[in-house]
């Protein structure tokens, strides 16, 4: 076994401790990837503060970038030295998600506590979200990664891994969102501005960008939003109409309040739907009228990870960045060391970052 530094949750909502773990050689399909970069989600803050439950002591972080460093004797797909993009989309090919083009909901289940990690005197670890990316080094399912072009930021490339993927594919993949149609996005954080980003890539006539503070409607403007809305006036989706003419083809809720999921239907057209993005605490429920979907033709659906197929979807967007498309560099926030993850989770959480990047080595 290994040795590596990680950032470690012993216990909800107290701080992460870094410390040595041990890690596990790749075995079967596995693979070894040496980390470059980790961008700190909404999500693993959401379970390090017991939002979801969960196994401790974990090691969360799935947002993450590095170079293979070992593979399993069954492992395909890279190469030893390869710059690779780490997902905690693992999919087993076989099952009915799978199968029908949906391995963000592959039915084969993982158990982390039977993960690759240990603590430093052989105990239980948990591998969260298949990743337990905070850590100098992870091994993980070689559906969980995607070789990228020498040479890329990795802090840039990290990104790919969820916020990108998950904001920009709500909008391609789950919405089906088709040129002309207009569009309504809630929360203009790091996933936010990324569905903002898709709506433009898709063709959008308008992008309204709703939000707390005029701060970030600016933010929102420059990924290409054409309108902004503060979510703080009285009905803010009267505005959002005012700029449309109308109501919105599709309103992504690219947050977690549940104020948000409940205010959601107010900005539709008829015959628009409500896209679920963001993730509550469990337990937190939304209340509607199903009359009024019923009536005007409406619908809700969620996105998991923006319904991707990270081999098809991650080249895809990598090619768009590389052509000016597509940005990246510009939703990172601030760049810190594992030992400062602490502090970088608490910038994230006052609410004004888009992404934090954590940055291993020199």
């Amino acid at each position: 076994m290994a040795r590596i530094k990680a950032a470690v949750c012993h216990a909800f909502a107290e701080p992460l401790q870094i410390e040595e773990v041990e890690l596990r050689a790749p075995a079967g399909r596995e693979i070894e990837v040496s980390l470059r970069a980790v961008a700190i989600c909404h999500s693993d803050i959401s379970y390090v503060d017991g939002g979801w439950g969960g196994s401790l002591p974990a090691v969360y972080g799935h947002e993450a970038a590095g170079m293979v460093s070992a593979m399993g004797p069954e492992a395909r797909g890279a190469c030893i030295g390869d710059p690779v993009v780490v997902t905690l989309i693992r999919s087993c090919g076989a099952c009915p998600s799978c199968a029908s083009g949906r391995p963000v909901a592959c039915e084969t289940p993982y158990d982390g506590d039977q993960g690759p990690l240990k603590t430093a005197d052989g105990g239980k670890l948990h591998q969260a979200m298949a990743s337990g990316a905070f850590a100098e080094k992870v091994v993980v399912d070689q559906s969980q990664i995607v070789r990228i072009p020498k040479g890329m930021a990795m802090d840039a490339a990290s990104l790919l891994s969820c916020g990108v993927i998950t904001g920009v594919g709500a909008v391609v993949n789950a919405a089906g969102l088709r040129p002309g149609q207009d569009a309504v996005v809630i929360g203009a954080g790091g996933v936010g501005l990324n569905a903002i980003q898709g709506a433009a890539l898709a063709g959008a006539r308008r992008i309204v960008a709703v939000d707390m503070t005029e701060d970030k409607l600016a933010i929102a403007r420059q990924f290409g939003a054409t309108d902004g809305v503060l979510a703080s006036q009285e009905r803010p989706w009267r505005a959002a109409k005012a700029a449309l003419g109308r109501g919105a083809d599709a309103v992504f809720v690219t947050v977690g309040a549940i104020a948000a999921y409940e205010d959601a239907p107010r900005y539709l057209a008829n015959g628009g739907k409500v896209v679920m993005v963001g993730m509550p605490h469990s337990g937190a429920e939304a209340r509607y009228e199903p009359v009024n979907f019923a009536s005007a033709g409406q619908g809700m659906i969620g996105s998991k990870m923006g319904d991707v197929v990270i081999a098809r979807d991650i080249p895809w967007m990598i090619d768009l960045y590389h052509q000016g498309r597509l940005k990246l560099d510009e939703l990172i926030s601030g760049r810190w060391r594992l030992e400062q993850i602490n502090e970088a989770i608490a910038d994230t959480k006052a609410g004004a970052a888009r992404r934090n990047v954590i940055i291993f080595g020199d």
